[in-house]
């Protein structure tokens, strides 16, 4: 009979302790291993989704911020163009035009190279910056002077204190983000000031401050009414070879913006490749670039219409039109 720790046992017992001390048989490890795996893939795949859906509402929701902040603060500056300017029809020869075109907008003693005018992408001399297959940014520039009663704020932020003498200057246009790779663009916005000559008080060509910190494209066209029924959008190149030049009444904007945070999977992965990167801006179908095409991010284009303050419109008879929009 075994001797165990002081107690003797018989083989009955033995055997019946050998048995209940076991360990798991493989079968019983294979199956514990197997569900294992099975609730570990569930959560991975739990946590996959939650995460690309919660980046997809992170980016989503900064480019509707994008929209409502930035491009609102965008128009509510354009509709200030031509303030305290006494003569509202505004054209490439208005002295102090809202929209600026020439120099002669800004003062005949203003020599300002024409790059840094509203310009649009087939102008002379101009290479606007985009992410998108032949076809360039453009670059508006506005001009307006506080006759309010109260201080105004241009785009970079600088106080513009009550009835100032000097014209605000602030020009709209697609830059490089610094430190950022070849397809990382932003909409900035440079103020300056010039004088009742045009003479720069503060100089508009800098690299200003961001307004979108994401962007593809940026479109420019010019509304005018050369008719009483019809109002006609042209870009600044095209309006500037006008042999009459009628008023300009509307700007209209289109902009293609994208999230700064990139998504994990490509957002467009079951449309065909034909279709993959297009958007229509102001009716012209834009495709993005094949490096932009690689980056995964989410965008939206979008467009706004902005009625310029005072401006009278022009009839095909040159005359000018009690309206005013």
């Amino acid at each position: 009979m075994p001797y165990l720790g002081g107690i003797l046992m018989n083989n009955n017992q033995v055997s019946h302790f050998n048995n209940s001390s076991s360990g798991f048989t493989l079968i019983e490890l294979i199956i514990s291993l197997v569900l294992g795996l099975l609730v570990s893939a569930a959560v991975i795949q739990v946590y996959i989704i939650s995460a690309r859906t919660s980046v997809v509402q992170q980016s989503a929701s900064e480019v509707q911020d994008t929209t409502i902040f930035a491009l609102q603060a965008v128009d509510d500056h354009i509709r200030l163009a031509n303030l305290g300017n006494p003569i509202s029809n505004i054209t490439s020869t208005t002295p102090h035009s809202g929209i600026v075109l020439t120099t002669n907008n800004l003062g005949n003693s203003n020599a300002t190279d024409e790059k840094y005018l509203t310009v649009s992408a087939d102008s002379d001399g101009w290479t606007g910056l985009s992410n998108i297959v032949g076809i360039e940014s453009d670059q508006l520039t506005i001009q307006y002077k506080n006759i309010t009663s109260a201080s105004l704020y241009d785009c970079e932020g600088t106080e513009i204190a009550s009835g100032s003498s000097d014209w605000v200057v602030e020009r709209y246009f697609i830059r490089k983000a610094a430190g950022g790779g070849a397809t990382d663009l932003v909409l900035a916005c440079s103020a300056g000031r010039v004088d009742e000559e045009g003479v720069i008080v503060t100089a508009f060509t800098g690299n200003g401050e961001i307004i979108i910190p994401a962007i593809e494209q940026f479109k420019v066209l010019l509304g005018t009414i050369t008719d009483v029924n019809q109002l006609s959008y042209l870009p600044a190149s095209t309006y500037l070879t006008l042999t009459e030049k009628p008023a300009i009444t509307t700007i209209k904007l289109g902009v293609i913006v994208r999230s700064t945070t990139p998504l994990i999977e490509d957002p467009e992965s079951e449309l065909a490749t034909e279709d993959k990167g297009k958007f229509v801006v102001l009716g012209t179908e834009q495709k993005l670039n094949t490096v932009s095409m690689n980056e995964n991010y989410y965008r939206r284009s979008y467009e706004s219409t902005i009625t310029l303050r005072s401006a009278r419109v022009m009839s095909v008879t040159g005359l000018k039109s009690n309206v005013t929009s």
